[in-house]
């Protein structure tokens, strides 16, 4: 990949993202060499970005009216939105999903672990009949609940690759903070917009009673299954937004 070292680290992932996601289309991936390519090139970038590259120092700061997660804007277009964001220590972001759209976390400096998940088909009314949450559901939730696969949870660190996802695996994930405060570098490709059916949706695990009558082979085949209700933002989850410090970025 052709190199310009006159600009900085986080012109050069910005640019290769506009590459990579400018005519993406979720529902026509397939097997694209060109965008796997361009991914590729971009993870390469992305996995050499330090808290330095921005002029970022890690902030150990706490107070309680202090937003527990904050936002640092770098960029947006049509194709693609860039920032970073601030976890102060004990600090989760809910899980929540990405419709139709591409994600890549580069941790820049602490430790966070990460919970990845698929949403699965909504299920029937009667596979929802058959199943006792634990507390119980009130009806009008039950429109609300999504069968999901937890696919990973893994800890990063500035050392690690990107985690990423993509329209169709790993859409869903919850970030906590490990040992300390924490902050990553954020892209989404294409950015939300609930005007385009991109709103951000947050979900919490349900607990579901256990059934004596259940069949071993269908325990077997949900065993790594389970299942999700979409709420609002939850209690404590706030975002606040801070300037950014490093060097600029423009098209």
């Amino acid at each position: 990949m052709p190199r310009d070292n006159k600009k900085s680290l986080i012109q050069k992932i910005a640019n290769q993202a506009n590459i990579t996601f400018k005519d993406f289309n979720a529902s026509a991936i397939g097997d694209n060499k060109v965008l796997l390519d361009n991914k590729g090139d971009l993870i390469t970038l992305l996995t050499e970005i330090r808290a330095a590259d921005l002029k970022m120092k890690p902030n150990g700061s706490q107070s309680e009216h202090n937003p527990p997660v904050t936002y640092m804007h770098i960029c947006e277009t049509e194709s693609f939105s860039m920032g970073v964001f601030l976890l102060n220590n004990g600090a989760s972001i809910p899980l929540h999903d990405h419709p139709g759209m591409n994600g890549m976390l580069k941790v820049l400096y602490g430790k966070v672990s990460i919970s990845c998940f698929d949403l699965l088909d909504k299920p029937s009314d009667q596979v929802q009949s058959e199943i006792q949450f634990d507390p119980p559901l009130l009806p009008f939730q039950k429109d609300s609940l999504r069968r999901a696969v937890l696919r990973s949870t893994m800890w990063f660190t500035h050392d690690s690759s990107p985690c990423i996802l993509t329209p169709e695996r790993e859409n869903l994930h919850q970030i906590d903070t490990v040992d300390g405060p924490a902050a990553f570098l954020d892209i989404l490709a294409p950015p939300y917009d609930p005007e385009d059916e991109r709103d951000c949706h947050y979900y919490k695990v349900l607990q579901t009673v256990p059934d004596a009558d259940s069949k071993v082979e269908a325990q077997q085949q949900w065993e790594e299954e389970t299942w999700l209700l979409e709420i609002g933002q939850p209690d404590g989850f706030w975002c606040g937004g801070e300037p950014y410090p490093g060097p600029k970025v423009s098209f």
